[in-house]
Formats: C-alpha cells, structure tokens, sequence
C-alpha cells in the first residue's frame, strides 16, 4: 500500500487536476484532454459568473473561451451532453456506454401510447423543419406521464416530449441560445457506428464496475463508501460497490493510498502511480490561485475535501437566504495547496462588469502581499473569462 502525507495527497489530487505548477491543460485541445481525463464534467445552466462547467474549465485550461467548450459541443459534435453524473458533458466516443440508459427511456416511453404517438409527430416535425425547441411545436393531448405528473397541451407538453426523445437517445441537443435548448435527430450528428453501437457492457456489474473506475478517475482519490461520487450509477448499493472496488485491485486497475490520519483507505487508478511518484519526491510546485466551480469534480466529494483540505464547502443556491452563512452563488478560492477561502461574484453583462460581492478567508489564512498579488491576477483573468471590461469590488463601494 502506498503512503501519504495529507500534504502528498492533496498535491496528488491538485496535480492531477492540473491546478498546480504549470498548466497541463491549454486551448481547445485542452479542454477535450480534460474531459476525456475526468470521464465527464457536471452541467448546471445557472449563470451567475459562469456556467458551472465553464468554470470547471477555466480554472485548469489555460486561454479558456466559453465559445471553446460550445464549439466542441455542437460544431465539432467531439463531446455530448447527457446524463452521467447528473446531467454532464462527456466525450462523444463513451456514447455506447450510456445504451442502457437510453434503453430504459425507449421502454418507458412504449409504455404510453400517447408518448410513442407524439413522439412520431415531433419527429416528422424536425424531419421537415430542422432543429426545433419546445416553443416551436403545438401539441395537442393531456395524459399521464411517470404516473405522478400530469401532462396537458402546449409548450409544457412539448417540452416533455423532447426531454423524453432526448433521453431515449432519439435526439440531440443541436445548439442553446441562453438557457433554451434546440433539438435535432441524433443521426445527423452522431456517426453510425456510435449511434448503433450495441452496449460493450452487457453486464450489469462490468457497467457498475466501469462507471466507478470512472469516477475515480475523475475526483482522483476516492474512498469506497457512500459519497455524492457515485450519483446517477444505477443500482449501485453498498455490496455492488465493494464488489466493483475489489473486482478493480484484482485487476490491477486501481491502486489502495493510505493517508495519515485517515481511518479509510483511499483509492486512485493505476494509471496515476506515475503521479504517486512525483508526489512523493516532494518536488515543490509553483503555487497558483483559481476559482473553483461549486459542482467541479474535485469537490464531488465534500467529505474527503474536508478530510484531506480542512475546508467545508456547501453550495448554498437552493439555501433560502436568510439561512445562508455566505451567499447565493460563491466558488471556493484555491491558493497554492490549500482553499484560502470563498468568494462570491456576479456578472453584469450589460455593462460588461465584474462585481466581486465578498471574499471570506479561511482561519489561519495570512492576508499577505503573495496573496493578494495572486488573486489580483486570478480577478483579472476571470474577468476575461467572462467578457467583463471592469472589476468593481463591492466591500469597497
């Protein structure tokens, strides 16, 4: 078993994030490195200072544009988004991967006659008229859908029509234009021999087994136990996990860390032993200072960050404000190898104004000249990355 230090673990996990020393990630090319790195990148569509993946990406690929990411989605057609953990962005090339997911939507929505009949007017729909939205099409009829929600006529029917074609892997999303979403038939933009592709995982337990090396991979060191890591794997319970871990270090596709002060082993894949090796060289790294997004996959589990980082982040969107200890849409600060703090910004695109609301620094963090040069810098750039020309600091005003 490999040993940590709390200090190596955390260098691990920054250095396989590539948010310490210099950038391993660069340009278009570095944003798909990444995703391809993490198995998949979590979507939110809220916008206060960036979308939630746009800032997952900022913070590792050096020269990042937002129009990058877009491009690679729906010019390119290299990444897809659809559900993995939750709903994400993942390379076009995993697409088989999700057959059985996409399988269980088409068998749900047979299931509803009225589905399967709307289905096919939509279908003839974009078929003659291209890429449509829910605002595009009238559907008349009101019926029962997932049995708990009632469904009637209009763009709210239409919209689940989609989401349902979407799922069942009918359809794709062509493009966005602010939150709305355009559809288009799958078989305009995925090759034949993804989108025919049969399941290479037939098995349940291969699938389960594949899904949690992937997560691994993405967070970097995982423990096997209950963790937001594993959301979206289905049927994936506490004996199907441990099955999956062992099944992994029989094969030898995961190597077991321990952590000093850690009770419960922790786990990387063995494809980073290299990585293991620099960090236990202890070779210093240039420190760097970025912003963290709320659901970036380093963070997916809160548990180990405040077991190996001293720092307990919640995201407190859906936390009514009174209740909340900080704010509405705050990214935790990264300097160096440990989370300085907190800081909560927002964007006013109208006036092309970066408004920093408020930083909260950690205890124990010295406020010092290095610091603030740093996020200085780390403003700046994020200013950039959200076409801002100006930065107001509201504890100022």
């Amino acid at each position: 078993m490999i040993r940590l230090t709390p200090l190596q673990a955390r260098r691990f996990l920054l250095l396989k994030h590539g948010l310490l020393g210099g950038h391993r990630f660069t340009g278009k090319q570095g944003v798909l490195d990444f995703i391809r790195q993490a198995g998949c990148i979590q979507f939110d569509p809220v916008d206060a200072c960036g979308k939630n993946a746009e800032l997952v990406l900022q913070s590792r690929v050096k020269g990042f544009q937002k129009d990058d990411l877009y491009q690679l989605l729906y010019v390119d057609r290299r990444l897809v988004d659809y559900p993995d953990k939750n709903l994400s962005i993942f390379p076009v090339e995993d697409w088989p991967y999700f057959e059985r997911y996409r399988e269980a939507a088409r068998l749900h929505g047979e299931s509803y006659p009225q589905m399967r009949a709307l289905c096919g007017e939509v279908r003839a729909a974009i078929e003659e008229r291209g890429p449509l939205c829910s605002d595009d099409l009238t559907l008349d009829g009101a019926f029962f859908w997932r049995s708990a929600i009632h469904w009637s006529g209009g763009t709210h029917l239409a919209r689940s029509v989609l989401e349902q074609m979407y799922s069942s892997g009918d359809l794709v999303i062509h493009h966005k234009r602010g939150t709305r979403k355009y559809y288009d038939l799958s078989e305009r933009h995925l090759p034949s021999e993804l989108l025919h592709a049969p399941d290479p995982l037939g098995d349940e337990a291969e699938h389960q087994k594949w899904r949690v090396l992937r997560r691994i991979g993405a967070v970097g060191l995982l423990w096997n136990r209950p963790s937001d890591a594993w959301l979206n794997i289905w049927g994936l319970k506490s004996a199907q996990r441990s099955a999956a871990f062992n099944q992994l270090l029989l094969e030898g596709s995961i190597l077991d860390v321990s952590v000093d002060g850690l009770r419960d082993v922790l786990y990387c894949r063995a494809e980073d032993a290299a990585l293991l090796d620099t960090v236990l060289a202890d070779a210093p790294h240039k420190p760097r200072c970025e912003l963290i997004a709320p659901l970036d996959c380093l963070l997916w589990d809160r548990r180990l960050i405040r077991a190996l980082f001293g720092f307990d982040y919640t995201w407190e969107i859906y936390t009514p404000a009174e209740k909340r200890k900080y704010g509405f849409y705050v990214l935790p600060l990264l300097f160096g190898e440990r989370f300085a703090g907190r800081v909560e910004a927002a964007v006013d695109r109208k006036s092309q104004t970066l408004t920093v609301k408020n930083i909260w620094y950690e205890d124990g963090v010295r406020q010092t000249k290095k610091l603030a040069a740093a996020l200085e810098g780390c403003l700046k750039r994020f200013s950039r990355f959200n076409g801002c020309a100006r930065i107001v600091d509201a504890r100022e005003v």
